[in-house]
């Protein structure tokens, strides 16, 4: 796109390739869940996946006996994407701005807006327009541990709630408030359990992500575990965008305490849009470390 195309000659359309990687590199970087999950590319609106139910088994066969077989079974889940939007007001001078330069200095609200959005619904089903989450289906498969004082141990039993089902923990989520806790976990040597790194943190030598963005619900939660192979992302297209002229935004007031008319008070805004779809695909590969009940009360 050449620099002399103005904003107001796109009214809509797709974010520019110039910028729009940009804001999905800084969506990725903000977001727990993209950076934990199996990230795939969705060609459509839905993306079905075979998983095994009950795998084939194999038998010892003596000589001239007859080899028995088995049925496997497979369930095929589904992963939909959905549509989730931003609108930001601007003022009516970004008009004779190119969509170019618009988007690059809008690309921080933007992706905050995403990246905290796409996390609450995730990991814990916030405002979510999916059906599971990764709290959600932690409990379904009760594997929710309750804090009981010793956090080292508590963290091994959740651990032992994935590996009970034949699966490894590959990665952590928590929320901030953890981080001091944690960096103080040593084991019987004295040593770290949790290691806090310039780039990267790791407890018991697995990836250690926070959620930095105010998305982890510390009522429910002080950790996340799991096989994160089994949370399945799908981006279903580039970010889309569209300018409203006339619109009034019931979720914006101004200084008069009246919702932000966008005529009356000579500004536009801009809509921005993708479809992502979310689905764990195996109940028993997250687990959850529990607050104490007292504090979740307190909470």
């Amino acid at each position: 796109m050449a620099d002399t195309n103005y904003l107001k000659d796109n009214l809509k359309g797709f974010v520019p390739v110039e910028v729009a990687p940009g804001i999905m590199d800084e969506i990725a970087r903000g977001s727990s869940i993209l950076q934990l999950s199996d990230v795939k590319q969705m060609k459509s609106d839905t993306m079905k996946f075979q998983v095994w139910a009950d795998k084939p088994g194999a038998y010892w066969v003596g000589e001239s006996e007859r080899i028995n077989t088995s049925k496997a079974s497979w369930i095929f889940p589904e992963m939909v994407a959905k549509k989730i939007a931003v609108i930001i007001p601007v003022t009516r001078e970004k008009l004779n701005d190119t969509t170019i330069d618009v988007f690059g200095e809008l690309k921080p609200q933007i992706a905050e807006a995403f990246y905290t959005t796409i996390d609450k619904a995730c990991l814990f089903g916030t405002g979510s327009p999916f059906e599971k989450n990764i709290f959600k289906s932690a409990t379904d498969a009760s594997n929710v541990v309750t804090r009981t004082g010793a956090l080292d141990i508590d963290i091994s039993e959740a651990m032992a709630k994935v590996e009970a089902q034949n699966l490894d923990p590959n990665a952590f989520a928590g929320h901030y408030a953890m981080k001091k806790e944690l960096r103080n976990l040593r084991d019987t040597n004295g040593n770290q359990l949790a290691v806090m790194g310039m780039k990267e943190n790791s407890l018991y030598d697995l990836p250690l992500s926070f959620v930095r963005n105010g998305s982890f619900d510390t009522t429910k939660a002080d950790l996340l575990c799991g096989d994160w192979s089994k949370s399945i992302i799908g981006i279903r297209e580039g970010i889309e965008f569209e300018i409203l002229k006339e619109a009034t935004l019931q979720s914006v007031t101004m200084g008069d305490d009246k919702p932000l008319s966008l005529a009356e008070n000579d500004m536009i805004a801009i809509k921005a849009t993708m479809r992502i779809g979310f689905l764990p695909i195996k109940d028993g590969a997250f687990a959850a470390l529990a607050p104490q009940a007292s504090r979740s009360k307190n909470n």
